[in-house]
């Protein structure tokens, strides 16, 4: 897999997103229109100014018990929902987190105050973690059948893991968006084919069970595990060179490593699969690998040096890598 195809494969699941935004962005290069964070000022002095300093936050969910499924279902899973549990009490009957919303809006309130939180959305600060923190407190505030475009870019405030009960997620991979609504809409409406043009751009994916931030997709042309890791990455480097040099570094027979992206602070590996095997028949292979990578980062970390063969396979690994975010 080349760099450019990589990208295209990393970014393709969301396209769900582009295709349900599309009213929502048709007057993105407008800087008279109103700000979309719902400050009342148009956009050129408010988020289009360019004058509000923007922290960087390399790895926003650090330390978060649920990282790498956070990174997962902000960069590649299409349509995917999680419920979170909000620190202290709270009159809203329940948080749900989910890959992209309607017009890749940051947070909308449903008719009984329930409220969604979106990943994939149409403008983002330098902290993801933050945006999410600053979703969850307007919607806790908004009330019933409210929604939320974009952020602000709030330099202070709690962030994510200041409101959210520390814990992993239960994902549900979702089949559709249908989760977008309270009912079925009426066959031919604007909603129903809004909700048609998004379904069509979801790639079949399942997360690998057991196994946090590992997400299969069939892209058509062929299949792909994503993994998302939480280690330090040369650390991880190196435990994979140490597999590569041994030829382990596949999964078993119809699988080849291809390469691996970053994403918010962490390193991203990337399978190519045999379409005709079914999603579940990986899980026992990538546990497999799971093993082996585990005692190849133990060896590491109990400070056993590459060899000159693993130090080569590392360049070679390093060699086929990108920034995603």
């Amino acid at each position: 897999m080349s760099k450019k195809s990589a990208r295209r494969s990393a970014g393709a699941d969301a396209a769900a997103a582009n295709a349900a935004s599309t009213a929502a962005s048709a007057s993105v290069d407008n800087p008279r229109r109103p700000c979309p964070c719902g400050s009342g000022r148009r956009y050129k002095a408010c988020h289009g100014s360019g004058d509000v300093p923007d922290l960087i936050v390399t790895r926003p969910f650090e330390g978060l018990a649920a990282e790498t499924e956070l990174i997962a279902l902000r960069e590649f899973v299409p349509s995917a929902t999680a419920p979170l549990t909000l620190r202290g009490e709270s009159s809203v009957p329940s948080v749900t987190l989910g890959t992209v919303l309607p017009g890749a809006a940051a947070a909308l309130t449903r008719v009984d105050g329930s409220l969604f939180i979106g990943l994939q959305v149409q403008t983002h600060s330098g902290d993801l973690a933050r945006d999410l923190g600053a979703a969850i407190e307007w919607g806790l505030a908004a009330g019933p059948s409210k929604m939320l475009p974009v952020v602000g870019r709030a330099t202070e405030g709690p962030r994510f893991g200041d409101l959210v009960v520390d814990e992993p997620l239960q994902v549900t991979v979702q089949d559709d968006f249908a989760w977008w609504l309270d009912s079925t809409p009426d066959p031919g409406s604007e909603v129903a084919v809004s909700l048609e043009r998004a379904n069509a751009a979801i790639m079949p994916s399942a997360r690998v069970a057991d196994l946090p931030g590992a997400y299969w997709v069939d892209a058509g042309d062929k299949a792909h595990l994503r993994w998302v890791r939480s280690e330090d990455e040369s650390a991880l480097m190196a435990g994979l060179a140490r597999l590569a040099a041994a030829d382990e570094l596949g999964l078993c027979e119809g699988s080849r490593y291809v390469g691996s992206f970053r994403a918010h602070g962490c390193l991203v590996p990337v399978w190519d699969l045999d379409r005709e095997a079914h999603a579940s028949e990986w899980a026992g292979p990538a546990a497999a690998f799971a093993e082996r990578l585990d005692a190849a980062l133990a060896s590491v970390a109990a400070g056993q040096e590459l060899t000159d063969a693993e130090r080569r396979a590392r360049d070679g690994i390093r060699g086929r890598q990108f920034t995603l975010r």
